[in-house]
């Protein structure tokens, strides 16, 4: 079934997830005892990877990374790269108790861990849009889906939640479609959250979109900030573009050839 909930989760830029997995906050994610999510397909139904294929070490998660995470062009036309374009690899971003998220070191569950910023150019008298991508290898699949569980505790910790110093979200809407829900064929799990962006510096409320999505030991996850002028459908296509273009080069890194 679709969950929605209020609230929200996700750092713009940074939407990774870490810290204590705990089985009682899942409410769309919840491995099955064979390792799947709910009632969603398992992976062998939706994808069937190749062992040899899937990365063990983290030089290997690393690789598989660099291979699946998004660049300007996965966007669509007229997205350029941030300054910093990449994150520490050696960091990982943590919502507080304070619901400030802060960079620590990653959970001893990932292998491996690595965000990209962009930018839609202000231009004609409408603000900058900011994009993050995100892919995040775990240790097992199970890890993954902890990963989404916690996304949904963190919706119902805090429902507003400061990214870095002058930038906030509030007023979310989430979502949660497990595999072969509705239309959602493209992963095991899958999160989305829109709601309202501010910023000391391109001021607000502007639309803001995220969406993660899980598959075996991988998470992806996309982030649009809006800005004045900005509709909500084309920070939405930007997002939904990006998230397609990484899960499909996820798929074709770890499946097994025929």
């Amino acid at each position: 079934m679709t969950v929605l909930l209020a609230g929200c989760s996700g750092a713009p830029d940074d939407p990774g997830k870490a810290g204590e997995r705990d089985a009682s906050t899942s409410a769309s994610a919840s491995p099955d005892p064979g390792g799947g999510t709910g009632t969603g397909p398992s992976p062998e139904e939706a994808l069937v990877p190749d062992p040899a294929r899937l990365p063990k070490t983290r030089a290997e998660a690393r690789d598989l990374i660099d291979r699946v995470i998004a660049g300007p062009d996965s966007f669509g036309p007229g997205v350029v790269k941030r300054s910093p374009y990449e994150s520490d690899p050696a960091t990982w971003p943590v919502l507080g108790e304070d619901c400030v998220w802060q960079q620590r070191k990653p959970a001893p569950s990932v292998l491996a861990t690595l965000t990209r910023s962009f930018e839609v150019p202000a231009e004609g008298g409408k603000g900058p849009v900011r994009l993050g991508a995100v892919v995040t290898v775990h240790r097992t699949r199970s890890d993954a889906t902890w990963e989404m569980a916690e996304s949904i505790e963190e919706s119902m910790r805090c429902p507003t939640q400061q990214l870095r110093e002058g930038e906030q979200i509030g007023s979310m809407i989430a979502g949660a479609l497990l595999g072969g829900e509705a239309t959602q064929t493209t992963s095991e799990d899958s999160l989305s959250e829109l709601g309202e962006y501010r910023s000391a510096e391109l001021g607000g409320p502007h639309h803001y979109f995220w969406q993660q999505a899980q598959t075996l030991q991988f998470t992806v996850a996309v982030t649009g900030k809006g800005a004045k002028g900005r509709t909500e459908r084309e920070i939405d296509a930007l997002v939904v573009h990006a998230q397609g273009t990484m899960l499909a080069r996820l798929e074709s890194a770890v499946e097994k050839q025929s």
